[in-house]
């Protein structure tokens, strides 16, 4: 099956990188954590699902892989990288190169500030969106770090109980 452009794209660039695992296509969409697992049959926090900002200092795109079980904590995240703002599909497009619901945490069209969730690093495997809402990859926590070079973070939001 022919993926399409942005899909091909993340697939080509894999395998540039590498990478030996295939871009898959959902028979259903994967725009959110819960439609991916399910297309997947795999937990929602294993979705490694890309979250991005606009940092206000110099308007640099700054993305958050989160486990998709977790709500990114955006103060935690500011504390890291600086005060930041919100980042609306145009900025996503332009500044990453995807749209919103198949933002891939590699092959951005310029330099982004990355983070990855500590969470992620407790799983075998994880899925990321290859560029497209359908488009997915597997990969281990591993791998996303040396594909990304993103440090760890923590960055989920803790409920205060």
């Amino acid at each position: 099956m022919k993926l399409p452009e942005t899909a091909q794209r993340v697939a080509d660039l894999l395998k540039e990188l590498g990478h030996d695992k295939p871009v898959v296509m959902l028979p259903e969409t994967g725009k959110t954590s819960a439609e991916a697992a399910a297309g997947l049959g795999c937990s929602v926090a294993e979705i490694a699902k890309s979250i991005v900002f606009r940092r206000l200092a110099d308007d640099a795109p700054v993305m958050v892989v989160a486990s998709g079980a977790n709500r990114v904590d955006e103060g935690k995240v500011a504390a890291l990288v600086g005060a930041l703002g919100r980042a609306d599909a145009r900025f996503v497009k332009e500044r990453i190169g995807y749209a919103i619901g198949g933002v891939c945490p590699i092959g951005h069209v310029q330099q982004t500030v990355m983070l990855v969730d500590e969470d992620l690093l407790r799983f075998d495997s994880v899925w990321a969106a290859a560029g497209h809402p359908h488009a997915v990859f597997n990969l281990t926590p591993r791998q996303l770090l040396a594909l990304t070079g993103a440090p760890v973070a923590d960055v989920a939001l803790r409920s205060a109980n």
